[in-house]
């Protein structure tokens, strides 16, 4: 989906893949937009490649649709396993020749079985939106959607919340946590223990131009990280109630 000027483009999903021996790469998608993913081939190209011949050379196509994306199955004989990785379990199998299964979580993890390790890439559905429960609901009518859409059950949300909390313990002065001390806060948690400086780097930049949308330098970091949290605490999006989710013990 094109940018024009004046205009901020709006993804529905990203698609973010990377591991071992593999630079990180976000494939962006706009309303509609589809990615085919797969091994590949000269007169087959993929927008995403899995080098893993166990993987069929179109194996699946992804599609941005409205606050959610769907996952087609092109495979002959593979079932795709598709996980909420911060949540309890839970999981869609989607299997050969599905065509457009919806996905309903806002993080998600695809699984497609593999000769060695299973190959993995991580979605966002950042368009997810949440109904403002603290406001009124008269009959009839649209409901009232909440301004920023946070899931405080996301792993970007602790981050968001390490990046806060000097400022939530009016520690004024102290400088806002760089990006190796939010993953030393948050590693003692059972559901970050394998938490890396590019996973929160990815989940800062994903903060900032797709959840809360700031508008400074979207380039430099430190801009970014400020950025964040002058607007999380301005409109008490983060709360001295959200600490109890950090490792116990200050930073």
């Amino acid at each position: 989906m094109p940018e024009s000027r004046g205009v901020q483009r709006v993804d529905t999903v990203l698609i973010h893949i990377g591991g071992p021996g593999r630079p990180a790469e976000t494939v962006r998608l706009g309303p509609g937009g589809v990615a085919r993913f797969g091994r590949g081939a000269p007169d087959l190209p993929v927008d995403i490649v899995l080098a893993d011949r166990a993987v069929p050379r179109l194996a699946g196509e992804i599609a941005a649709a409205g606050d959610h994306w769907t996952l087609t199955n092109l495979s002959r004989d593979i079932t795709y396993v598709v996980d909420n990785p911060e949540g309890a379990g839970e999981h869609v199998k989607v299997p050969p020749g599905r065509y457009a299964a919806p996905v309903p979580f806002e993080i998600s993890r695809v699984v497609i079985p593999a000769r060695g390790e299973f190959v993995t890439f991580h979605v966002f559905a950042p368009m997810h939106a949440f109904v403002d429960r603290s406001a009124a609901h008269p009959p009839g009518g649209d409901r009232t959607l909440s301004a920023f859409a946070l899931d405080e059950t996301a792993k970007y949300f602790l981050v968001l919340v390490a990046l806060c909390e000097p400022r939530l313990r009016d520690e004024s002065l102290v400088a806002i946590p760089t990006i190796e001390r939010v993953v030393a806060r948050l590693r003692p948690l059972p559901t970050c223990g394998d938490l890396t400086v590019a996973a929160v780097t990815f989940h800062i930049d994903y903060l900032a131009r797709t959840k809360l949308r700031v508008k400074q330098d979207p380039e430099r970091l430190d801009t970014k990280r400020a950025a964040l949290v002058s607007l999380a605490l301005r409109f008490d999006l983060v709360r001295e109630e959200h600490l109890r989710l950090l490792p116990p013990g200050a930073a």
